[in-house]
Order: C-alpha cells, then sequence, then structure tokens
C-alpha cells in the first residue's frame, strides 16, 4: 500500500524503478553463481519492463538518463551479463559458440550506433531554414518523414530490435545449443543492418530538403505572388499561443483582394500550436532569412504581444508596426514601456489611451489608435436576470504573473473562500476556468487550484439529479470530431516538419466559417451533455472563455482583461482584492473594477453579490456598467470590425506614402547617368579639348 502523502501514481514509478535495479541485481547474481532458470526469468523480465516503459512512460526513464544509466547502457549491461553467464555454464564450448555470439553482439551495437549516426544526419537534412502552412510548397519537392523508430527513438529502437538477440541468447542458456544464440544474433543484425540501411536512402538527394538559397528563393517568388499586405507577427512560448489566436479571426476577416494577411512566427514550434485557419502562416527561424520581407509588398506588421524577437523585425523600414496586445487590463504589463518602439498602439477605448498616459511611458498621445476588441463579437449581451433554478457562476481567475505581487490572482489568497462561499449555495452553478499558466511560477498558486478542483468534484459528488440522455453525448462526440476534422490535420506519429508542412500545404479556402458554425454547434452539444445542476472545471482549449461568458449570469476574476471582455455583455460582475489596497484606492488604482462588486480575501460579500444578480432592482452598478463598457472598449456605432478595418486601411496608406518619400529622395540624391556623364566631362576640360583637336 503506498504510504500517506504518495500518491499512487508516484508509487507505481517508484516500484518501477526498483523493479528494474531489482532484476539486474538478480540477473548478475544468477550469471555468477550459474542459475539458469533465475537469469532466464531475470533478462527476460528486464527487457519486457524496460520496453514497456520506454514505449508507455519514458518520462520515467529519462530520470535514469539523468544519472548515466540510460537505455544503451541498461541493455549492453543485460546482454554482457547473459554473455557472462554462458561463460559459466557447462556444455557450452567457449572457443566455438561463445566467441562468435560475443563479436556478433558487438556488431549489433556498431550497426546501432551506425544507424543512430545515419538518424542525426536524416534530422539535419530535413530540416527547413524557412517553415510554411497554408502555402502550396510543392515546388520544394517535399517528402515523408522516415519511420519514427528510426529517425527519432533510439531507445526503441534499440529495445525492439534487442529482442531477437536476448531470446537466441537465453534459448542457448536453456539448451546450451550456440545455435539459437546465432539465430537471434543473425536476426537482430538483420534488423538493424536492413533499418540503417533504409534509413540511409533519405540522405539521397531526391528526399533530403532544398538549400537555405533554394528555399529563401521560392519564399521570395510565392510573396511576390500572393503579395500581402497585413501581416501579424508573434514570438513566444509554449504556452503563449493562445495571444496569437485570439487575433485569428480578426486577421481572417480583412481578408480581401487589397488587403492580404499573412502570420509571420519565429519559434518552429509554433507553427503547429496556431490554431486552424486559412491564413498563410511563415516561421522565419533565423534572422537572415526574416528580411525576406523587406522585398515583399508587405506594409503593416499586427503584433499581439511583446518579445524579445520583435526588436528583429522592427528593423525592416519598409513596413510599419501596430502594437494591438492580447488582452487590456489595469495591470502594468498593459502599459510597457516597449510599446513606444510600434509605429502605433492600437487600443479598444479612451481607458487605454488615459492608461498610457498617466503610465509616462514614452507613449505618445497622437500614436494611439482606439480600434475597439473585434473580436468579442460572438459575447451575447445581458438578457435579464437567471430565470432557471440554477445561477451560473463563472470563477475566472488570472495566474500569478511574474512580479510576485500578490494582487496578480485571487487565487492563492482567495480563491479557495470564493469557491466555499459559492458552493455553499444550492442554487448555484459553478464553472471554474483558471489561466492556464496558473502555477507555472508560484507553486502555491498550483496547491490552492488543486484543492479547489477537490473542492468542486467533492460538491458534485453531493450533488444528484436526472442526466442528459445518450443522445446528448453520442452528439457531443459527433460534434467533436467534425471539429476536429476542421480545425486539426491528422498527422502520423512519425512526421517530422518537412511532412507536416507538405500536408499543410493547401488551405480549405471556406475553413474560417465552417470552424465558426462547427464550434457553434459544439459549445451547444457541450452544455447539453451536462446537467445544469452539475459544477464544471473547465482546463481545455474548447469551450472557450466566451462561450463560458454566454453561459453565465456573473464573474468573478481578478485585475485583468478577461474583466474588460465581460463588460460587452454588460452582465454583472466582481473583483476579488488581493492587493491588500483599501477598496476606494483599488477602485482608484484599477478603473475596470469601478464598476464591479469588490470582494475581500474572505469573500464575504459573495451571498450579497447573488442576490444583485438574482434580484436586478438590488444591482447597483447596470447603469456605470454601461458607461464603462464604451470608456474601455470604445462606441458601438461604428462597430469594431469597421474601426479596426479603418485603422489597418490608415496605416497602409501611411506605408505607402512613406515608401513614395524614400523613392523620391533616392532618385534625387542619385544622378542619373546623362547627368553622370555630363559631371564627368565638366571634370576633365583639358581631355574634351584633345578629343575634339584629335
Amino acid at each position: 500500500m503506498p504510504s500517506a502523502g504518495l500518491s499512487p501514481r508516484r508509487f507505481t514509478q517508484l516500484a518501477a524503478l526498483l523493479s528494474i535495479f531489482v532484476l539486474f541485481t538478480a540477473q548478475i547474481v544468477s550469471a555468477l553463481l550459474p542459475n539458469v532458470p533465475v537469469l532466464i526469468a531475470a533478462s527476460a523480465a528486464g527487457l519486457a519492463l524496460d520496453t514497456y516503459l520506454q514505449y508507455r512512460n519514458p518520462g520515467l526513464l529519462a530520470l535514469l538518463g539523468k544519472v548515466r544509466f540510460d537505455v544503451t547502457v541498461r541493455q549492453l549491461l543485460r546482454d554482457m551479463l547473459v554473455l557472462v553467464g554462458l561463460l559459466r555454464i557447462d556444455g557450452i564450448d567457449a572457443a566455438s559458440e561463445q566467441a562468435p555470439l560475443l563479436v556478433a553482439v558487438c556488431a549489433f551495437y556498431a550497426l546501432h550506433f551506425a544507424c543512430q549516426a545515419a538518424a542525426v544526419l536524416v534530422r539535419r537534412t530535413r530540416t527547413l531554414p524557412i517553415v510554411t502552412r497554408n502555402i502550396d510548397a510543392s515546388a520544394l519537392h517535399l517528402t515523408a518523414a522516415p519511420p519514427r523508430i528510426l529517425a527519432r527513438r533510439q531507445g526503441h529502437r534499440l529495445l525492439t530490435f534487442s529482442i531477437p538477440t536476448t531470446v537466441g541468447l537465453l534459448l542457448t542458456a536453456a539448451t546450451a545449443d550456440g545455435y539459437w544464440g546465432g539465430i537471434g544474433v543473425g536476426v537482430a543484425l538483420a534488423l538493424v543492418g536492413g533499418g540503417t540501411v533504409y534509413l540511409g536512402t533519405w540522405l539521397l538527394p531526391k528526399k533530403r530538403a532544398k538549400s537555405e538559397q533554394k528555399v529563401t528563393q521560392w519564399v521570395d517568388k510565392w510573396l511576390a505572388d500572393y503579395r500581402p499586405t497585413v501581416g501579424m507577427y508573434f514570438s513566444g512560448g509554449t504556452t503563449s499561443a493562445y495571444q496569437a489566436n485570439m487575433w485569428l479571426s480578426t486577421l481572417s476577416s480583412i481578408s480581401s483582394t487589397d488587403t492580404r494577411p499573412l502570420i509571420v512566427l519565429r519559434e518552429r514550434f509554433m507553427v503547429q500550436k496556431i490554431d486552424a485557419t486559412d491564413v498563410p502562416i511563415i516561421c522565419f527561424p533565423k534572422v537572415s532569412t526574416m528580411f525576406s520581407l523587406e522585398n515583399s509588398t508587405l506594409k503593416m506588421m499586427l503584433h499581439p504581444a511583446n518579445a524579445a524577437k520583435t526588436s528583429q523585425v522592427l528593423r525592416i523600414p519598409t513596413i510599419k508596426h501596430a502594437f494591438i496586445n492580447h488582452g487590456e487590463s489595469d495591470k502594468l504589463s498593459s502599459c510597457n514601456p516597449y510599446a513606444k518602439a510600434y509605429d502605433e498602439v492600437w487600443v479598444a477605448g479612451p481607458a487605454a489611451r488615459e492608461r498610457y498616459a498617466l503610465a509616462e511611458v514614452g507613449v505618445e498621445d497622437k500614436d494611439i489608435v482606439e480600434v475597439g476588441r473585434p473580436q468579442l463579437a460572438p459575447i451575447r449581451p445581458y438578457a435579464g436576470p437567471p430565470t432557471g433554478p440554477y445561477t451560473t457562476v463563472l470563477y475566472a481567475p488570472t495566474w500569478e504573473g511574474w512580479d510576485g505581487n500578490p494582487g496578480n490572482t485571487s487565487v492563492v489568497l482567495a480563491g479557495e473562500n470564493i469557491v466555499r462561499q459559492l458552493l455553499a449555495d444550492d442554487g448555484v452553478r459553478l464553472l471554474y476556468k483558471p489561466h492556464p499558466m496558473t502555477g507555472s511560477v508560484d507553486p502555491r498558486a498550483g496547491a490552492a487550484n488543486s484543492r479547489i478542483m477537490a473542492m468542486i468534484r467533492e460538491a458534485n459528488a453531493k450533488r444528484s439529479g436526472s442526466r442528459p440522455d445518450a443522445e446528448a453525448a453520442a452528439e457531443l462526440v459527433r460534434r467533436s470530431a467534425e471539429l476536429d476534422q476542421l480545425t486539426k490535420t491528422a498527422f502520423r506519429p512519425g512526421a517530422d516538419e518537412m511532412e507536416r508542412m507538405l500536408l499543410q500545404g493547401t488551405p480549405r479556402g471556406d475553413r474560417e466559417a465552417a470552424i465558426a458554425e462547427a464550434t457553434l454547434a459544439w459549445d451547444k452539444a457541450y452544455w447539453a451533455s451536462f446537467p445544469e445542476w452539475e459544477h464544471q472545471i473547465i482546463t481545455d482549449a474548447r469551450p472557450a472563455i466566451f462561450a463560458c461568458f454566454n453561459q453565465a449570469d456573473l464573474l468573478i476574476s481578478d485585475v485583468s482583461s478577461v474583466v474588460s471582455d465581460w463588460l460587452s455583455s454588460e452582465k454583472p460582475y466582481a473583483v476579488a482584492n488581493t492587493s491588500g489596497m483599501p477598496e476606494e484606492a483599488f477602485r482608484t488604482g484599477f478603473p475596470t473594477v469601478s464598476a464591479g462588486a469588490i470582494l475581500t480575501p474572505s469573500a464575504d460579500g459573495v451571498p450579497a453579490l447573488l442576490e444583485s444578480v438574482r434580484h436586478p432592482e438590488k444591482d447597483l452598478f447596470t447603469a456605470a456598467r454601461a458607461e464603462l463598457k464604451e470608456h474601455l472598449l470604445g462606441p458601438s456605432d461604428p462597430p469594431s470590425s469597421a474601426r479596426f478595418s479603418a485603422a489597418v486601411s490608415a496605416l497602409c496608406t501611411a506605408a505607402d506614402e512613406r515608401r513614395v518619400r524614400m523613392e523620391s529622395r533616392l532618385s534625387s540624391e542619385l544622378p542619373s547617368p546623362r547627368e553622370e556623364a555630363a559631371e564627368e566631362t565638366a571634370q576633365d576640360p583639358h581631355e574634351a579639348e584633345e578629343t575634339a583637336v584629335g
């Protein structure tokens, strides 16, 4: 039984590691005695356990690699111990049987290392200098990747190809006949040798990636044919893709004959992190290749986030740059001094303009453009108090941030109290959607998040009632399959970067509309698949935060862009104050909270908050929310989409005007050939006279 404080999963992992060492110990002792039955059992069990863990839990075996006991060392030790055992078993001739087996085993490992060297070369030759998506790359003659077990899975390859060797040697130990060991090692040699030769065919010119020069030329030609005008530039870590994904629908909506969008990435892995879209995607891992954009028709670049590599694209003088951010809040990160590096800073409404003025970070008012938040269109407006038996509350706290400010997230100091108060009300249905980065910096936030989830599961266990029929669950499965087919490209497990680029070369053209329709159908099926009384913990990408908005009657959150987005619905909301500031100072310092209730860390105000939601006449912030909405997000007329498109057109025009000025200036500074000839003549009059006399 696992001890208290040790989870079953951790106990199983420790037991597996201990079993590996126990089996090695048994193999050593049985080889020296010798004890043939134990040697056979320990050797076979060790290989079986190692192979199983290699396929099912490779992360656990990675711990052994950290102490230099990796898969190659383990399997080599396993084989050598069997050979040592054969030396001590009567009836097996060392010269005629064991020596050839030893040589054959050494040859097997030599071929294994040769195969590994070939795998490294293949991976390098298939690494493209530029990666694309939604772009026809047939001109590059891309090919499928080699089998994963040969090219990328060294441990899997070694253990799988070692099975015949181990079986043959153990049969030799059991029968004292070297014939079986010879057959086993022969089969293993054929497998690894044939695999190495087959893998080597990927080093031939037809299967190799084109050179950087040829790929760059191909990209330049594609850019000249496509003639992009508006790009979205993004660089970030593995968990930051949502910052770009929230702008995909807006970027797609501006696509037209005159406005052709493009997504520019810098990290290879990010190509697959971007959600389904028909917008062409180009990833420039190196700065040298990225400057193909300088000679393109690209006029402006949108930036949803600041990153270390952003400065590299800002060096391209032919492109105008606008910072659009990935959300607006009252946090200092929404007024980063880096923003002054852009030509313009696009914000939702007057509040952000005022925020930059107060922050004094160098962003001038003339460079700020109010465009609203066009991606908020799916959020439904307030339709009155809840009419059913349950009030749906969305608790969506943000993460802890990098600066250690206790006011960043309510999860640590107030989260459990808020959830406890909500769960105490039998008329509440809770939707808990924590930020995906919760606990990534402060372990306390991760621990509190886990306890909150446990509280919700426990509360669900105490509730009962009718559940949707099987048809509702089946409908969700159907809708999930339909949406996955639209949003995900099916890659085989061994697909590499080049193969994925080959499969994602041609966009559908109508994907955006199809995905929007399928997403709405999926959302409807998702909520219908749960009983109305059941609390939900939502940590997956679907349903999205806006879908949760449309289900909720009340939002409880922190100072974050979630509050600004929620205000577009004009529904009631509350913000947790864990900063230690008095309420008046908190409201003054963070304007986004001025039209909502403030919760202290003890969350004592939750019952009164719920009462105001159920009885709108007790809601003191109705008018304030409407006023704050316009202050934060700008006017409803013209709509945000129109204002955003107008801002795009204006900045593109500014880029065109700059190009005209630069071309005019260069043409005036560089003399024409006729003028050059006249200057040469004027500078050497004696030569002209001699020519005339002659």
